[in-house]
């Protein structure tokens, strides 16, 4: 009789070592698991940011968040030799570097100076930017219901901005202009993926940030205490296994299944907004975030479909 985890009674699965019992479950469910954690652990990065941004220069702390992504990832390609740094792509690799680190940027200053949930809601109206960029620039036929889906998507952005009345705040365009950016990041790896390999588009996207963010950092630094030391070692060290978390749930799952998880991200920025930071958010952007989070998981399951189809034909 077979002893595998597949043949034991139901009955008798709990006496299963959890490592076991957690294979036994689906790729799919495994992975939207990764993908809850990791975006637990990057909103709860972005408070840090917030908090920390009240006492210390974004510059400073953004250039420490790269700087720990640079150094995480330099013994990796340690190990695995030169070769993995060599590209005929560095031009690509720059602009992947510059864009994100504006997208950092901008994210980072909107942290400080809007709510944690407007801001992190905004972050998510990239695919309807997406669908703009692919209209324009390549030359995509949109179709009628992915358009309407898309302009109701940017009203869902102008409830929270609320630029009709005397609630808006100019950081709203730099939280948009982050968004933007983080747009031009997915395109570049888009591009990059097709030659390079994954270390080699990480080493340099940390060594191009990092270097892009020292360059200021030093002209606004300020020395921090002992505690605040920690917080940015901590919002280094989050950021990364955060990010791992979701790209390794990414790989494990469909994408269609376990992308809309993600959108915990904005559940978790209302609740520590409110806990950590006294943050109440209005009803305006309890329906924004509604709009964007319908909006953006409607485009991301029809474009899963349409590459689906694709495919087959």
């Amino acid at each position: 009789m077979s002893n595998s985890p597949e043949s034991k009674p139901p009955r008798l699965l709990f006496l299963a070592p959890p490592l076991e019992r957690w294979n036994l479950i689906s790729p799919n469910i495994r992975g939207a698991c990764f993908v809850v954690v990791g975006a637990f652990l990057l909103i709860v990065m972005a408070s840090l940011v917030k908090h920390l941004g009240k006492t210390l220069p974004a510059f400073e702390v953004l250039f420490v968040r790269f700087l720990a992504g640079l150094i995480v990832i330099t013994p990796l390609v340690w190990r695995m030799g030169p070769k993995i740094v060599k590209t005929s792509k560095i031009h690509l690799h720059a602009a992947r570097g510059f864009v994100g680190f504006m997208g950092n940027l901008c994210f980072f200053f909107a942290l400080i100076h809007l709510t944690l949930a407007d801001t992190v809601t905004i972050q998510f109206s990239r695919p309807m930017i997406m669908i703009i960029v692919a209209a324009l620039f390549l030359n995509e036929v949109i179709g009628p219901k992915r358009g309407i889906v898309t302009i109701l998507g940017f009203g869902g952005i102008l409830l929270i901005t609320k630029p009709f009345g005397g609630g808006f705040d100019p950081w709203f365009i730099v939280a948009l202009g982050g968004t933007i950016f983080g747009t031009g990041v997915v395109l570049t790896i888009k591009l990059l993926s097709r030659t390079e390999e994954t270390v080699t588009i990480m080493f340099y996207f940390a060594l191009f940030t990092t270097l892009l963010a020292f360059i200021p950092a030093m002209f606004v630094w300020q020395t921090p205490t002992w505690m605040e030391v920690v917080l940015l070692a901590l919002t280094g060290t989050l950021g990364i296994v955060g990010q791992g978390l979701f790209t390794h749930g990414v790989g494990l799952g469909e994408t269609s299944f376990v992308m809309p998880f993600d959108y915990m991200r904005i559940v978790y920025a209302f609740i520590l907004g409110i806990i950590w930071f006294a943050e109440t958010p209005g009803w305006w952007s309890y329906g924004g975030a509604a709009i964007i989070i319908g909006s953006s998981v409607y485009l991301l399951r029809t474009e899963n479909t349409r590459k689906a189809v694709a495919k087959d034909d």
